[in-house]
């Protein structure tokens, strides 16, 4: 069993409350979800309304594939007009 973990780190410009921040957050969130079969959460930065910092996870038995889905992912998010894309890393386990 292979464990893929992506970190996404975002600079939210449309945002100018935290209201603002977790309709685009939650927006991505279930976007992710639906269209990757992944699991996603809000990490971090929590408080910080235009700061947003995302963990995606996948499980599969194959990190080839795990590889494919995070880059999949990443490209997808890096494509979102509301959502800076700052950095992003990913790990295999």
């Amino acid at each position: 069993m292979h464990v893929g973990i992506l970190t996404l780190e975002f600079h939210l410009g449309e945002a100018s409350s935290l209201k603002d921040k977790r309709r685009l957050v939650k927006s991505l969130l279930s976007r992710l979800r639906s269209r990757f079969n992944v699991s996603a959460a809000e990490v971090d930065a929590l408080e910080s309304w235009q700061r947003a910092v995302l963990g995606v996870v996948c499980v599969a038995n194959d990190a080839a594939y795990l590889d494919e889905v995070m880059a999949a992912v990443a490209r997808y998010v890096e494509t979102d007009r509301s959502l800076q894309l700052q950095g992003y890393s990913t790990e295999i386990i």
